[in-house]
């Protein structure tokens, strides 16, 4: 899912300054046993689930029905804009209730990438694991997860949540995952929770982990 996310950084950040969002969905140990043979397009929404982690640059993300809005804030490394670079990238992040969304810009003339299997997500309600992405599927959840490439001076874009928030989708051929800030009422709960990703990438040939770490600053009733 990649919708709106090829905007120069610098346009990007300043759209992602002050990011909130209006939460989408919660906690289920697996899909509903009713989704079975049914199309997305069919599916109800719930605070069960998320299908996919559709996101735009929106000044806030997440259900127009959602009853909270959630403020974020990026606090390691601190930043206002949700953005982070060195000599050799620029990150640029969006959180919402239902995924982290991240821009990467390979600033070099080398190939760079992502190493999904290295890298490990910090959800919000403490638990560390394997870090799932836009073509993470339930049924490959324990596989080997091949590198994102990002080409010399090439960007890329995707949405990032624990692995292990990934629910059956009882043959539907979708991906439906956990949120990682539900929209009901248990939104309120997450105020002050921190979540993150330790980012392992390859430079050049050469391993480096970005560590990356967000806050749930408040949950407001809309």
């Amino acid at each position: 899912m990649r919708l709106l996310w090829w905007l120069p950084v610098a346009a990007l950040a300043a759209l992602l300054a002050g990011c909130t969002a209006g939460a989408p969905p919660a906690d289920a140990p697996g899909a509903p046993p009713s989704l079975a043979g049914r199309s997305t397009e069919s599916l109800p929404q719930t605070s069960a689930y998320v299908i996919g982690a559709a996101d735009s640059v929106t000044p806030v993300p997440g259900s127009p029905a959602s009853k909270y809005r959630i403020r974020f804030r990026m606090v390691e490394p601190g930043s206002d804009r949700f953005n982070f670079q060195d000599d050799d990238l620029s990150f640029a992040f969006r959180p919402t209730p239902g995924a982290l969304h991240i821009m990467i810009e390979n600033k070099q003339n080398f190939p760079v990438s992502i190493d999904w299997d290295r890298s490990i997500f910090h959800a919000p309600l403490g638990s560390t694991g394997k870090v799932a992405n836009a073509n993470s599927r339930w049924q490959q959840r324990f596989n080997a997860q091949p590198p994102s490439m990002i080409n010399p001076l090439g960007r890329y874009s995707d949405y990032m949540f624990p692995m292990d928030y990934l629910i059956d989708p009882a043959g539907i051929g979708q991906q439906l995952h956990r949120p990682l800030i539900p929209e009901d009422d248990s939104a309120p709960s997450f105020t002050d929770r921190d979540f993150g990703v330790s980012l392992a990438m390859r430079i050049d040939q050469e391993p480096r982990t970005y560590n990356f770490r967000f806050k749930v600053v408040s949950v407001l009733p809309r």
